[in-house]
């Protein structure tokens, strides 16, 4: 996930984008090769800030979705997330195309634009963020009743994370504090622990860059003693796991140091510094089978 998420960020052409997505759906529907196709005439000449083709934004987004979800019908959803929003199309011309199914997640994802625009304090706003991220928050969970227009969303709001650079400074906090406050939080609700960490991670960058700082320069400085004892644990862990019956194909361990928010998270609440902070490293046990 990583590395892919590594490679999202680095793309920077059409062409590019739309490999990635046919690295993710090596054989697409005809109505998803068709949703890329309106969405590149829909969006045909709109820039993002950075100065890119904006069509590269909902490839990536699509691919992103691709790798958190096997329905291809949240994919075309995301090819055309900002078309009814950002072009000419409307709602009626999606539900010819593509039918009943994309065009509700569509407009979904148009209505949590709209629920955004009411609820979340405007930026020259003397309300605090925080106070209407909570009740954006809310009314998003309230309002939105279909799981994969939530979905389509965090990916959206994981690929805008990934090309925040191009953003002011002051946009960039305002962005990184929303993500935490409203999209984290419903990424753990829907249990996609993968998508909370890395938007975690990612406002925690941004709004904390001494703190991220200093937790990524220990981290690397000891990367090769913490992937020694991640090593050595996980051996341990899978001798007890022979030891009690199963066969070493029954199952499977992973290992990882634990994502940076978490680490701070656990620092400030203990207030401790990193050196003290005994657990870095996470450990999964699957098996095949419910035990």
């Amino acid at each position: 996930m990583d590395a892919f998420l590594t490679k999202a960020q680095n793309i920077h052409t059409i062409e590019e984008a739309t490999s990635l997505l046919w690295e993710k759906i090596p054989s697409p529907l005809p109505s998803t090769i068709k949703a890329l196709e309106l969405a590149l005439t829909a969006h045909d000449g709109q820039k993002r800030k950075s100065g890119e083709p904006y069509i590269i934004h909902p490839i990536l987004v699509a691919a992103i979705t691709a790798v958190f979800s096997n329905d291809e019908t949240m994919v075309q959803a995301a090819l055309l997330h900002d078309v009814v929003e950002d072009t000419s199309f409307d709602l009626e011309d999606l539900e010819r195309e593509f039918g009943d199914d994309v065009t509700h997640m569509v407009e979904g994802l148009t209505k949590i634009v709209e629920i955004r625009d009411e609820e979340l304090a405007a930026a020259g706003s003397n309300e605090r963020l925080i106070n209407s991220a909570l009740t954006f928050r809310k009314m998003l969970i309230a309002s939105i009743k279909d799981i994969r227009v939530l979905v389509i969303k965090l990916c959206d709001r994981l690929h805008n994370m990934l090309t925040l650079d191009a953003l002011s400074p002051e946009k960039q906090i305002r962005i990184a504090e929303e993500t935490l406050v409203v999209y984290a939080p419903i990424a753990h609700r829907l249990g996609i622990s993968r998508m909370k960490n890395h938007l975690e991670d990612l406002s925690f960058y941004y709004i904390y860059p001494e703190d991220y700082k200093l937790i990524d320069d220990y981290i690397k400085k000891n990367a090769q003693n913490l992937q020694f004892k991640m090593n050595a644990f996980i051996q341990k862990v899978k001798k007890q796991i022979v030891q009690e019956g199963f066969d070493e194909d029954e199952f499977e361990i992973f290992g990882r140091v634990k994502h940076y928010y978490s680490i701070y998270m656990k620092m400030h609440r203990k207030g401790v510094s990193i050196e003290e902070v005994l657990d870095l490293l996470a450990v999964r046990v699957i098996v095949k089978e419910p035990i």
